[in-house]
């Protein structure tokens, strides 16, 4: 390779002639990266020379020197952020140079390094061909490359670089911003927040997470001035500042700096920090303090504001949210932690396995009814009454909770929680708006020792000895007992299954005869609910009953049975051996129901039923449900036609001056009753129920018959009617009209059982 020399004419052109850019004047620490890639030690030494103390926009040159296309392979593979690559051609191969283009472009993926081919033998890499096929930016002879067309041809490759460097940097940025500004809706609070904003900036403006912090203000006092400012992070040599006040910082530009941006909520920019203020409509403003290496230019200022703003409107959601989780996890009118919390508090004891902690549930007895009569206002101030004197006695230990409406929890240690201490809080009365008010209140205990399920199951179990305790005694606690929880879960499971056999048509209705027990002449019949499971096993009605009564699937299963009980009523009327009446059984839930009526009036008119045909059997439970709103509804039903009967007379508290003003047909007498016939005892209370029906002017029919005797004793003492295994069991409607007609022809003197 021939040595190339640089004109003299040139000599005195250098690059102040360049017009300096006037956003980049502080930059002058920052250089120029350019790569001389040659196999001729002169080039190298001719270039540098030419090149000496020249600044291109502002910068130094820092000269990379490399001689052969190995050596530049192996050197670029550790060096970045070269601007320029001035390269041979021809070096240990003809075609080095070009291969080292494919390199750069291909391996490297350097797209915005700027590379001019400097070539002394053309012939190898022809001009046209080299621009059309290989990815470089300039191709010059080493014979034309004077020391003035080396200056133009740099500059304006550095340029080029510059330019598409902020253009690439800006682009960059702005995805940083979008990506930053969203991680931080999943920060755990304001301290992660400002964490996060340190390494963002960090990353943002390419410097390492070193002098930086993050400051916070005070809410505001009355006036809506915030007077005080603390750190709430920090990192490298300014780590040790953390939650220290602002004015407590001892170097001056750190804290004016800060409270400058806090106070007057802008961004400041110096050559040697920055200070960024983030704009949000909260009343808690935040600011970061970041030393820089260097000045920031226009377009990067411009970013961090963009970032800054983004940032703001996070930290007003990050309020929101945490908020949202306050009222997440604490009751908002006692200021308690809720059932969320408290459920993790318990499964905090139980994963830690820590011994005698005891998980008690407090319910205020008759709180309902003291909302009720006293007003909701009254209420609230007895629950806050409750809770400060639970906290006063039982102090920081026991874990304190508001479950529900009335409920409260306490977690702690078993010593603390026995029952008899809990109850003597509650001996002294409260003192409620000037107003002494005695207070009872029922628990549920659940022991942890051992315990091997959810803290959601420990409340569970909680709730069920509570439950236990609202229904035995109230004003006294309860255990929670393995047994107890298998029963509650067998009844759950029994519910599931109910729902599912009503869907399958696994219910069904048997129906159980009723006789005049004087004349032996069939009356009526009575509708029984029946349940076979899919493996043929007969559930007892008293255990799924309550459970449709309890899930409300009564509603919907009750108008089954009175439409399927009309139809089957139908059917023997157009058979000519219909009795006098059918018998439905209505609960207490479906009375409450305000359409009720017109689902009698509709299972009526679907059918063709005539109203008289049917009678609604109530139990003395119904009758003390709404003695208004009972009232009325049987008063409508007599006025349709529609018969009534109370059934299990005998076994309620139902008044008696109340019966006597109900439109009622008769009083079943229950089995439990007629059974007394066969004691020493003998029939007292069904001799009673009888003459008090008399009395009253009411029919009697008496259920649960099983012998001769109880029915000649029954009928003796003025008994009308009678149901019962004597006379027939409850049978299905396919069985009915061959039943009828076998008791009608026979003389009906011979019972079998």
């Amino acid at each position: 390779m021939s040595n190339t020399t640089f004109g003299h004419d040139d000599d005195a052109l250098f690059i102040e002639e360049d017009v300096p850019d006037p956003a980049l004047t502080h930059l002058a620490q920052r250089v120029w990266k350019i790569a001389i890639v040659d196999d001729d030690e002169d080039v190298h030494r001719a270039t540098e020379f030419a090149l000496l103390d020249v600044k291109i926009l502002n910068r130094k040159l820092e000269f990379i020197h490399t001689y052969s296309k190995a050596e530049t392979r192996e050197r670029f593979a550790h060096e970045s952020d070269i601007a320029v690559v001035l390269l041979d051609v021809v070096m240990e191969t003809e075609q080095a140079g070009l291969e080292l283009v494919s390199f750069i472009r291909d391996e490297l993926a350097w797209r915005d390094t700027r590379i001019i081919l400097r070539t002394g033998q053309p012939g190898y890499a022809p001009e046209e061909d080299a621009i059309r096929d290989y990815d470089i930016n300039d191709y010059k002879t080493k014979n034309e490359l004077t020391r003035k067309k080396l200056l133009t041809a740099l500059t304006a490759a550095i340029r080029s670089y510059d330019q598409i460097r902020t253009i690439d940097a800006s682009r960059r940025g702005l995805h940083q911003i979008i990506v930053s500004s969203a991680s931080f809706s999943v920060e755990d609070g304001i301290h992660g927040f400002a964490a996060g904003v340190i390494t963002q900036i960090a990353a943002l403006c390419g410097v390492p997470p070193e002098g930086l912090l993050c400051a916070q203000g005070d809410y505001p006092d009355q006036t809506g001035h915030t007077t005080r400012f603390s750190v709430i992070a920090s990192a490298g040599q300014y780590s040790k500042l953390m939650n220290c006040p602002i004015d407590d910082i001892e170097i001056v530009e750190i804290r004016d700096s800060l409270k400058h941006a806090l106070t007057h909520r802008v961004s400041l920019f110096t050559q040697k920090n920055m200070t960024l203020y983030f704009a949000g409509q909260g009343n808690r403003p935040v600011a970061a303090y970041i030393d820089l290496p260097y000045a920031l230019n226009e377009i990067d200022q411009q970013l961090l504001e963009v970032f800054c703003s983004n940032l703001g409107v996070c930290l007003d959601n990050l309020g929101l949210v945490t908020q949202l989780k306050s009222h997440a996890y604490r009751d908002q009118l006692l200021m308690l932690p809720n059932r969320l919390k408290f459920i993790e508090q318990i499964d905090d004891v139980l994963q830690k396995q820590l011994i005698q902690k005891m998980l008690v549930l407090i319910d205020i007895d008759d709180f309902a009814e003291i909302n009720d009569v006293l007003g909701h206002h009254y209420g609230d101030l007895m629950l806050r009454a409750v809770a400060s004197r639970l906290q006063e006695n039982l102090g920081a230990d026991i874990f304190l909770a508001r479950i529900s409406g009335d409920v409260f929890g306490l977690l702690g240690d078993q010593d603390a929680l026995q029952p008899d201490k809990l109850q003597a809080l509650f001996s002294t009365m409260f003192l409620i708006e000037d107003t002494a008010h005695s207070v009872s209140m029922s628990m549920g205990i659940v022991a942890l020792d051992g315990y091997g399920n959810t803290g959601a199951d420990a409340l569970k179990d909680a709730s069920i000895a509570l439950k236990r305790t609202k229904g035995h005694q109230r004003g006294s606690h309860t255990i929670f007992t393995r047994e107890m929880g298998i029963e509650i879960r067998e009844r759950a499971r029994l519910m599931q299954h109910l729902h599912k056999a009503f869907d399958a048509d696994r219910l069904f209705l048997a129906y159980q005869p009723q006789v005049d027990l004087n004349s032996r002449r069939l009356i009526g019949f009575e509708a029984l609910l029946r349940w076979r499971t899919d493996e043929g096993l007969m559930i007892p009605p008293n255990d799924f009953i309550p459970l449709a009564e309890h899930s409300g699937l009564i509603i919907s299963l009750g108008a089954w049975v009175l439409r399927t009980a009309c139809h089957t009523m139908v059917l023997l009327q157009e058979a000519g051996l219909a009795p006098d009446r059918m018998g439905v059984n209505v609960s207490v839930i479906q009375f409450r129901q305000p359409d009720f009526i017109h689902i009698v009036e509709s299972a009526l008119r679907d059918t063709g039923l005539q109203p008289q045909f049917l009678e609604l059997e109530i139990t003395e439970s119904v009758t003390m449900a709404g003695a208004e709103m009972f009232e009325e509804s049987l008063i409508k039903f007599k006025q349709m036609g529609i018969q009534i009967a109370i059934d299990d007379f005998g076994t309620g508290f139902s008044s008696l001056s109340y019966l006597d003003k109900l439109p009622v047909d008769r009083l079943k007498i229950d089995r439990a009753f007629v059974n007394q016939i066969d004691t020493p005892d003998g029939p007292r209370i069904a001799e009673l129920i009888t003459q008090l029906g008399k009395k009253l002017g009411l029919q009697l029919i008496a259920e649960g018959i099983e012998t001769e005797h109880h029915w000649q004793v029954l009928r003796e003492m003025g008994c009308h009617e009678g149901q019962g295994f004597l006379i027939a069991r409850p049978m299905i409607e396919a069985d009915l009209i061959g039943w009828i007609q076998s008791w009608n022809s026979n003389s009906a003197s011979d019972f079998s059982i």
